[in-house]
């Protein structure tokens, strides 16, 4: 069937049908009514890549940069090209909704999910969504925004009230949601777990009925995030349509049926959520997807690979460039060091996370560039969870790379074991929260891993786990690691699953080691979960390995090859064991002795290119000594090719920050309340987030919003403002020349701001973008046109509307916050005040 009708459909359902199309039927489809030609649609994680339907042995997937890099693109069209790229994936998955892309705003540096959203700002987060999300619907899939409101943090998440003030609510967090909503139409919107000013967003009236449906005109589909329903008639009524995932916890057909017929719940409130159900259904019919459909690997394609590429490349930032050291020249010499550089920090951790097609690293993709292997020294450790084992095994029954799984119904030990199920996996984290096997019951169960491995030199190796179960690693037979009998909480699996457990063993080179694990699944782990847990199912382990060394010893090898060479690209940041759903960080400071690391290479080599990796700031206490920075962002599957084609100058890098830099992370906005404190989260900062704030108190900052430099020059000039009150209109012109000797592009940074005005406002905040590409020596004049009253209005919480003052307002042009330095002013003659879109 390829449509129906909504309204005959709905008067044919019975109430059962109708109460159980108000929930998930499992963690990742609706419930059909195939009678009446309703099929049950399927949904997919896809901030950064579509992943498919399963966690544990998940089909790969074609990895796009982080929500943040994607932004520092600023770049429209492009990231309409990434939208559709994103619905050809959903298609190859069997998905007919994506859920994405994430458009919370980052408060301040440490938020676990900041590098899965867009931006500081909520003018660049609402296009950069709209872009993408006319993208994936103009493949037939529906795209899904989230997370609705103000869940801007994962300190207890399932219950923390953000508190906030109107004018912000409005201005800041609620305005990327109207512009994507009024600018592209996503067909689904998800609600955020937490409260807001006292009423969890899945249940709230005002978010819900007043704002979206009433005040927006919106009329998608509205769903819960995963487990964040609360109430059964509460939020049927305020409007959430969709409890997620199932089998349902408040939607259950006997309870939802006796609240009918005894009146505490009404039919008409059970009717408009359906139809808004149906509404979806209708729209995803469109993709062709079939009902229940395969998922496969079969867009793997040079032209994925292209497009993916093409993303990473105009994501990277160029923040330091002195003396032009950048681009590198294939005739010098060059080191690669640090602990990025072999390793894939391709996505951030949580939902966002997914098993990609194909990583590349920095080392690899520098090597290929320059046909041979540069001297390489990790330096320093960057992670928090020893790297993944699997890598370094061999499968003793296949003979690639990894392990073989056997799961039993008794533990190892017990006489004539049920043997049920068997895996040959080359992944090292085991995610088994959707595993499902008809012969086991209550998800209790047993898994032998394995392996073998050989290693490369004579030393330490240390193993480790970390599990909502049990685990054991035996080398040789010997107990290595013990995460079963004294288990401790730590923050894997979504701040779910226990500490990571270590053990070390002497191994000798060219010896071969059988390596067991003993996995016991989540009903054997010994610490309690908490009722905010979302990991249900059979649990899951993450596997480590990695030879010991001695970071002193590693930094003083990294000076001796950073004097023996030209130049050195050294690799530093963060991952996605630091940046995830489920906890925030600490602090905003590269982990272990990288920053020791820097400053030893940068004192040996001063000709050093630092390159950095990670969704959202973190501090250079060595910035003034480094000649060049290049911020890379997690860049996908085509990360690592990125970065070395703008090193190379293959690539001019056009990236330009999509959050302020600051120096420090006590110099934010957020940094006295960035922590649920007895249930509540107060945003002080009100309406100063981000460069707001900076330029409001001008306070210095590390590189502020927009900024990003290029191996070429632009000026920008000739200033035109016109506007037209009556038609809504704000045209704005420039004329942009290349004066450099490179082609290159340029990002034309628009804000607005009013010196005069009787309520507190920013300097200035962003209202237009348009990037721009020319050639050595051309100029082009780049054009916007913008909303009038969406460019100049606050929001007035005493007349509960927005307000446009009369007066004079100025426009500031360029090509950053603090390098916006053409200047004009137009007048409005008469204030007013609207309300919705």
């Amino acid at each position: 069937m390829t449509d129906f009708d909504v309204d005959s459909v709905l008067s044919q359902l019975t109430v059962d049908e109708k109460i159980g199309l108000l929930a998930g039927i499992d963690f990742w489809h609706t419930f059909p009514v195939h009678r009446l030609g309703v099929p049950s649609l399927r949904f997919s994680d896809g901030p950064n890549g579509i992943r498919g339907t399963k966690f544990f042995n998940s089909t790969p997937s074609g990895c796009f940069p982080c929500g943040t890099g994607l932004a520092a693109t600023f770049d429209k069209e492009l990231l309409h090209k990434a939208g559709r790229l994103m619905g050809e994936e959903a298609k190859h998955k069997g998905a007919h909704v994506i859920l994405g892309p994430t458009i919370n705003i980052q408060r301040g540096p440490l938020g676990g999910r900041g590098f899965e959203s867009f931006s500081e700002d909520p003018y660049l987060t609402g296009l950069v969504a709209t872009s993408i999300i006319k993208g994936i619907q103009d493949e037939g899939i529906a795209a899904t925004i989230k997370h609705y409101v103000c869940n801007d943090l994962e300190d207890d998440r399932n219950s923390s009230n953000s508190v906030v003030s109107e004018r912000a609510l409005r201005e800041i967090y609620l305005e990327p949601f109207r512009l994507a909503l009024k600018n592209s139409d996503p067909k689904a919107l998800m609600t955020s777990y937490n409260k807001v000013n006292g009423t969890h967003a899945s249940q709230s009236k005002k978010l819900l009925q007043d704002i979206l449906r009433d005040e927006w005109k919106w009329t998608g589909t509205i769903m819960s995030d995963w487990y964040g329903t609360y109430t059964s008639n509460n939020a049927i009524e305020n409007g959430l349509d969709l409890e997620m995932p199932g089998p349902t916890n408040f939607r259950r057909v006997s309870e939802i049926k006796h609240m009918i017929s005894t009146k505490e719940l009404h039919i008409k409130d059970v009717d408009a959520r359906v139809r808004s159900v149906l509404n979806l259904v209708k729209f995803a019919l469109k993709s062709g997807v079939p009902e229940g459909g395969a998922e496969d690997t079969k867009n793997n394609t040079p032209e994925t690979s292209a497009l993916l590429r093409k993303l990473a490349q105009d994501s990277i930032v160029l923040l330091k460039n002195e003396g032009d050291i950048l681009p590198l020249k294939k005739s010098e010499t060059v080191a690669v060091i640090g602990p990025n550089a072999k390793y894939p920090a391709y996505c951030g951790g949580g939902s966002a996370s997914l098993r990609a097609y194909y990583t590349t690293t920095p080392y690899d993709s520098i090597s290929e560039k320059v046909g041979t292997k540069p001297p390489y020294s990790v330096g320093a450790n960057g992670h928090r969870l020893l790297p993944g084992l699997a890598a370094n095994l061999v499968n003793p029954v296949t003979n690639g790379t990894g392990y073989n799984l056997k799961f039993y119904k008794e533990p190892k030990g017990t006489p004539n074991r049920t043997l049920f199920d068997e895996y040959d996996l080359e992944v090292s984290t085991v995610f088994l929260i959707d595993y499902y096997n008809s012969k086991v019951k209550d998800d209790l169960y047993y898994i032998d891993f394995d392996g073998e491995f050989t290693p490369e030199e004579s030393g330490e190796y240390e193993f480790s786990a970390s599990v909502i179960g049990t685990a054991q690693i035996f080398v040789d037979g010997k107990l290595v690691v013990d995460n079963k009998t004294k288990q401790r909480r730590g923050n894997s699996f979504f701040n779910s699953g226990s500490d990571e457990v270590k053990g070390r063993i002497e191994l000798k080179e060219g010896k071969t080691y059988k390596i067991a694990i003993e996995f016991g699944s989540r009903p054997t782990f010994t610490i309690a979960q908490g009722e905010a847990s979302v990991i249900t199912g059979g649990g899951g382990v993450v596997l480590g390995l990695q030879k010991v060394i001695n970071e002193e010893d590693e930094i003083k090898k990294a000076v001796s090859i950073a004097k023996s060479v030209d130049k050195v690209v050294l690799n530093i940041g963060l991952n996605q064991e630091w940046e995830s759903e489920g906890f925030d960080r600490t602090h905003m400071d590269l982990v272990g002795l990288q920053n020791k690391l820097v400053e030893a290479v940068l004192e040996a080599n001063p000709n050093t290119v630092i390159v950095n990796q990670s969704g959202t700031p973190v501090a250079f206490p060595w910035l003034s000594k480094a000649k060049a920075l290049v911020h890379a962002w997690y860049g996908g599957n085509e990360g690592g090719n990125a970065i070395a084609d703008v090193l190379y100058g293959d690539i001019n890098p056009s990236g330009k920050l999509s959050l302020t830099f600051p120096i420090k992370n006590s110099d934010n906005p957020a940094y006295l309340h960035f922590k649920t404190e007895r249930g509540r989260v107060w945003y002080s900062e009100d309406i100063f987030v981000g460069y707001r704030y900076y330029e409001k108190l001008e306070r210095s900052v590390a590189f502020p919003f927009g900024y990003g430099l290029s191996y070429t020059d632009f000026t920008i000039s000739d200033l035109k403002i016109n506007t037209e009150e009556a038609k809504d209109k704000l045209d704005i012109s420039v004329t942009v020349k290349n004066t450099g000797k490179l082609a290159g592009s340029e990002v034309v940074q628009i804000y607005i701001g009013k010196k005069d005005s009787d309520v507190i406002r920013p300097v200035k905040v962003l209202k237009g973008f348009e990037k721009v590409t020319l050639k050595a020596g051309a100029k082009q004049t780049v054009t916007s046109t913008l909303s009038l009253k969406e460019s100049v209005s606050f929001f007035d919480e005493y007349q509960e509307e927005w307000s446009v003052q009369s007066g004079e307002y100025q426009v500031y042009v360029g090509n950053s916050s603090d390098n916006a330095t053409t200047v004009g002013t137009f007048n409005i003659e008469k204030g007013f005040f609207w309300l919705g879109n």
